[in-house]
């Protein structure tokens, strides 16, 4: 079976995109050749798992469902859990995570620490309580101000960090 995001992507066909989409941007005249990703949701497992599969510079997990955890009985799309992939992670890993959350749940985010850890990969978690799925998304009642806002500068810090002229 192939392994689908939501929107019915393929996961080998997304880590193509992101090839390609990668090489594009190495290739632009103005670019330091660093390549980041982020997503949010299911784009979080697929920030993952490209980060698991191409050579890039950073990722950023922002509630990745299912990067560890399968989904429930009765889960409207076909996908599957990354966990036999994280020991190829190739970029250093920004998560923010809500407590509140069950896709990931604080559980699943606890899991997917240890692996990293077991692998020596390096990896950076942000949790926040009082908050679940969604915390990002300004139009709906799952938004944080205050857990968003943290967010934002933790992202602006990481991808300053790894993916400016200087790093390394």
């Amino acid at each position: 079976a192939t392994a689908r995001a939501r929107g019915g992507v393929p996961d080998a066909r997304l880590v193509g995109d992101v090839s390609g989409a990668a090489q594009h941007l190495r290739s632009l005249p103005t670019s330091n050749g660093r390549v980041g990703v982020i997503g949010f949701c299911s784009g979080g497992r697929q920030s993952v798992l490209a980060a698991c599969h191409l050579d890039l510079d950073a990722a950023v997990d922002c509630y990745g469902a299912f990067v560890i955890g399968t989904p429930p009985t009765g889960f409207p799309v076909k996908i599957t859990d990354i966990e036999d992939q994280l020991p190829g992670l190739r970029a250093p890993l920004l998560g923010l995570f809500g407590n509140e959350d069950s896709h990931p749940s604080p559980e699943q985010v606890d899991r997917l620490d240890e692996v990293l850890d077991a692998h020596g990969k390096p990896h950076e978690f942000h949790r926040y309580d009082d908050t679940g799925h969604g915390f990002f998304a300004v139009d709906r009642p799952s938004y944080r101000v205050a857990a968003a806002n943290d967010g934002w500068e933790r992202i602006e810090e990481f991808f300053g960090v790894h993916l400016s002229k200087e790093a390394s």
